[in-house]
C-alpha cells in the first residue's frame, strides 16, 4: 500500500552561497550553505542547514554538518571575511531562530588547506557569557557580565505608574527581591572597527525583566580573535529609551 509522505521528495537546496579564497590557495572558492526547505511553500524554514565548499582548484565539495540545535531556522547567510589576521577569508554563518526569542545561531568556520576548523560556536559562547539582572531600590536595575566581571546600571524610573507600583513600595524601595533575565545571541555581526582589513564581531543579547518582551536593551560584546579564540574586546550596554 503506497502512503503519500511529504517529507519523502524534499531534497537540499541550495538557500546561501559567496564566492573567496577560504583555503589560502589564491584561487576563489565557492562556499554555500543547503537546507531542506518546508513542506508549506508559502515558509521560509529551513531544516537541514549545512556548510558545503567546493575547492575552486579540483571542484571537490566538502561537507560540514552544524550542531542539531543550531541547524534549522530562517534566513541562513554566509559571509566571508578575515576575522583571525592571516589574510585568507574564514566563513561566518548566521541563522534566525524565529519565534519570541528571536535568537541567532552563529557559526565562523576557517577551511585553510582544506581542513575545516570551528572557531566560534553560538551554544558555547552563550554559556560562557551569562549575566545577572537584579532589580535595585529606587527603580534602578543592575546588569552584571559574569564573564568580565563589568557592571552596568539602568534607571527605570520612566517605566510609568502602573509598571513601577508592581514592584515598587510608594518610597522606591523593593516590594520583594526581583530578578531578570539575560538571553543567548541575538545578532551577530561582522565589523572592522579599526579599518585595516579584520573584522571583529559585534554579538547582541537581549536584557529583559519581568518577561521576555519587557525589555531594556541589549549587551553588545565586541569580540576580537586572540589567536587562540574570540575574546571580549569591548563591552557596552545599549539601552532603549522612553516615549
Amino acid at each position: 500500500m503506497y502512503v503519500n509522505n511529504p517529507y519523502r521528495n524534499r531534497r537540499p537546496e541550495i538557500v546561501s552561497g559567496a564566492y573567496g579564497d577560504v583555503n589560502g590557495d589564491g584561487i576563489i572558492d565557492y562556499v554555500y550553505l543547503t537546507a531542506v526547505k518546508s513542506t508549506d511553500p508559502s515558509s521560509p524554514y529551513v531544516e537541514q542547514i549545512t556548510l558545503n565548499i567546493q575547492d575552486g582548484v579540483t571542484k571537490k565539495v566538502y561537507t560540514i554538518a552544524l550542531n542539531e540545535n543550531g541547524d534549522s531556522g530562517y534566513q541562513p547567510t554566509l559571509f566571508l571575511g578575515d576575522f583571525t589576521k592571516d589574510g585568507i577569508m574564514d566563513i561566518l554563518i548566521s541563522i534566525d531562530s524565529g519565534g519570541s526569542g528571536a535568537f541567532t545561531f552563529n557559526y565562523i568556520y576557517s577551511f585553510v588547506n582544506n581542513q575545516a576548523k570551528k572557531l566560534f560556536d553560538f551554544d558555547q559562547y552563550n554559556m560562557l557569557n551569562q549575566y545577572t539582572v537584579t532589580y535595585l531600590d529606587q527603580y534602578k536595575i543592575n546588569v552584571k557580565s559574569l564573564a568580565t566581571g563589568q557592571s552596568f546600571l539602568i534607571a527605570i524610573n520612566g517605566r510609568g505608574a502602573d509598571y513601577l507600583s508592581q514592584i515598587y513600595n510608594k518610597n522606591g524601595t523593593l516590594k520583594k527581591p526581583i530578578t531578570g533575565m539575560a538571553d543567548g545571541v541575538s545578532g551577530f555581526y561582522p565589523v572592522d572597527m579599526d579599518r585595516d582589513g579584520v573584522y571583529e564581531i559585534q554579538a547582541y543579547q537581549k536584557i529583559s525583566g519581568l518577561y521576555h518582551a519587557d525589555s531594556f536593551g541589549y549587551v553588545i560584546n565586541t569580540l576580537q580573535w586572540d589567536g587562540q579564540k574570540f575574546a571580549i574586546w569591548q563591552q557596552w550596554l545599549a539601552i532603549f529609551g522612553n516615549n
